[in-house]
């Protein structure tokens, strides 16, 4: 069981960085964008530039020239932003294809899994108490009669066995009391 939670937990971060890593492709276009926009700014920043050298109407050409060079860089900063908000929604689905599905495989796994080990721990005090072998084999004794049917029974039944005190009955009676819970003796 904790190999298969663990495995889930596993699948789905695997499963939401695919989805981000297909979301962040949705960027390209930004990227696109951000490129186009600084060459443009940067080409007509160089053509102004070259205008007003032009002598007597330099000025006044480079002034259009320069306001279509901020234009390119409004397209560049318009793709910046684009990239921005596609890995911000990437970054939303991402956490919540985590976290959804992580919560999900807790709360079904962490309840059982820690009662059982409250279970075992007690059982595994019991067993190192003094006596504690001895209610053990009680417990295999009143529990469900599938696991003593596959031992050899001694002479008399294994109640019998309990009763007088047959140690070696004992300790196979527990042995199959803490087998039960997936403890070993």
């Amino acid at each position: 069981m904790d190999l298969i939670a663990v495995a889930l937990i596993a699948t789905a971060v695997w499963a939401a960085f695919a989805v981000r890593e297909t979301i962040m492709l949705l960027a390209e276009p930004g990227r696109k964008v951000e490129s186009a926009g600084n060459d443009l700014a940067e080409e007509l920043g160089n053509a102004g530039d070259a205008a007003s050298d032009v002598p007597l109407i330099g000025d006044i050409l480079k002034q259009p020239l320069q306001s279509a060079a901020s234009a390119g860089s409004g397209f560049a900063d318009a793709g910046v932003s684009f990239q921005e908000s596609v890995s911000q929604v990437a970054n939303v689905i991402t956490t919540a294809l985590i976290v959804i599905p992580v919560l999900f495989v807790l709360l079904l796994w962490l309840p059982p899994r820690l009662l059982w080990i409250r279970r075992s721990s007690t059982l595994r005090r019991l067993a190192e108490a003094p006596g504690g072998t001895d209610l053990l084999a009680l417990r295999a004794l009143t529990g469900p009669p599938g696991a003593l049917a596959e031992l050899p029974a001694p002479p008399g039944g294994w109640a019998d066995a309990w009763r007088q005190g047959d140690r070696q009955a004992i300790t196979d009676l527990s042995m199959i009391a803490l087998n039960r819970i997936g403890l070993r003796p």
